[in-house]
């Protein structure tokens, strides 16, 4: 199964909450609680009835991520997902991705510009050059993402910052 999140949330207005999240789901499992259960781990279910005008930004990107991980994806494809909200609501939803990724391993393509970000979530950061675009440095994250700590991402981000590779030059 394929999630996706965008840059823009691009929830259906007609729909309420809920059903733009049951939407993605097959319909056996569109009645089951699945929907319910993502709204709650997004702090949604106070609006499950309401429809995607009534909600901020924030809001409407955490249903987005709802509808994602409520499909149990096995291949997640994310344009900077966690953008627009704000850094203790983001740093939630980075846990929960975390989370949800221990659970139900899934490969995860995760457009980003926060390099923090990058090194908390990421198995490994591809940095892209400009056009022509292509892969200007690949860095591969050994230590166990439970182990990430706050130290530990600014210690790396120190040092790829401070490579002398004019590819981490474009992560400043």
């Amino acid at each position: 199964m394929l999630g996706c999140v965008f840059q823009t949330p691009r929830l259906l207005p007609w729909r309420t909450v809920r059903q733009n999240v049951a939407l993605v789901l097959p319909k056996a499992r569109r009645n089951d609680g699945t929907a319910e259960r993502w709204l709650a781990a997004m702090g949604l279910e106070a609006v499950a009835d309401e429809y995607p005008a009534r909600l901020s930004g924030g809001m409407a990107r955490r249903v987005a991520l709802a509808r994602a991980f409520a499909v149990e994806p096995g291949l997640l494809l994310m344009d900077e997902p966690f953008v627009s909200l704000d850094e203790p609501t983001a740093q939630r939803m980075r846990a929960l991705l975390a989370t949800m990724l221990e659970r139900s391993p899934a490969t995860v393509l995760f457009v980003t510009h926060n390099l923090r970000e990058a090194i908390q979530l990421a198995d490994r950061i591809l940095v892209m050059a400009p056009g022509p675009t292509r892969v200007a440095a690949e860095v591969p994250l050994e230590t166990p993402r439970a182990l990430r700590d706050d130290a530990l991402v600014e210690r790396v981000r120190a040092e790829l910052l401070s490579r002398p590779d004019p590819a981490f030059r474009l992560l400043a």
